[in-house]
């Protein structure tokens, strides 16, 4: 499902203009974005949760060329499914 499919059957379920509907999906991701990008942990209860995992530099290796670079360190978003949303997923499983 992509951004515009979520936009659409959030309208059609909500009877609300399209663009109703964009400005709220627009603004729900830009406020996890954003407390993500403060470091703070989000949790939605059944869906899963969304964290920030560090990784410190290390040295690297280029595969083609065997050259070694150093990789800096980084913080990177991780998502941890929900116990509702996993049994949900394994429910459709046939």
């Amino acid at each position: 499902m992509t951004k515009a499919e979520l936009t659409e059957a959030l309208s059609k379920e909500l009877n609300l203009p399209l663009r109703t509907t964009t400005d709220i999906i627009g603004t729900i991701l830009d406020a996890m974005t954003n407390a993500l990008a403060k470091g703070d942990n989000i949790e939605i209860r059944g869906f899963g949760s969304f964290t920030i995992k560090h990784y410190d530099s290390y040295t690297g290796r280029n595969p083609k060329t065997g050259v070694e670079t150093v990789v800096k360190a980084k913080k990177l978003p991780f998502f941890k499914v929900g116990k509702d949303l996993k049994e949900a997923v394994n429910a459709g499983r046939k």
